[in-house]
């Protein structure tokens, strides 16, 4: 156990605090919670890769966590009518099918794909579509729709990446 691990275990811990804030309607306070998760994702990324502290956990759970805080935020969001059911569904696909798909394959020996600068992009315009939501701005739902597509280009983007890597492995494994 690392610093950089102990904070993704952290955004762990968020998620409920958030919860309790958002069902309580304290949702600048929420919005706040989901913005110290994204504050310490980047601070256990950024101590991961100076101190030489990435390790297989963490590259495994650090995604998790961030899906897992996206999914409560989703969900949040749909039940109080804040999001239409339809981009809820939408954001829930992408992000399940990531979850499930590098456990899947996490545990079939297979390896992962670390986030890159599109997955990053990505985190961030969902941050500011949560801000516009939270805040309540006009256009927020369109920006969402558009994140959502931005979201679902990064995936394809990831597999592509995943492919190519085990295809690597997989033809430096036959030459052996």
């Amino acid at each position: 156990m690392n610093l950089p691990n102990l904070l993704t275990l952290c955004r762990f811990g968020l998620i409920p605090i958030y919860v309790v804030f958002f069902a309580t309607n304290h949702l600048k306070t929420a919005f706040l919670i989901v913005v110290l998760a994204g504050a310490t994702d980047i601070l256990d990324g950024y101590l991961a890769r100076t101190r030489g502290q990435i390790t297989q956990v963490g590259v495994m759970l650090d995604p998790l966590a961030d899906k897992c805080m996206m999914l409560t935020v989703i969900i949040s969001l749909l039940v109080s009518g804040m999001i239409p059911w339809l981009v809820a569904v939408a954001m829930f696909i992408r992000d399940a099918g990531m979850i499930v798909g590098s456990a899947f394959f996490h545990f079939r020996g297979k390896q992962t794909v670390p986030a890159n600068s599109m997955g990053k992009l990505t985190t961030v315009l969902y941050y500011f579509a949560f801000l516009f939501i939270f805040f309540d701005f006009s256009f927020a739902i369109p920006y969402l729709w558009f994140v959502v597509g931005v979201s679902f280009v990064t995936s394809i983007i990831y597999i592509v990446l995943f492919l190519g890597l085990n295809r690597k492995e997989r033809s430096v494994d036959s030459k052996s």
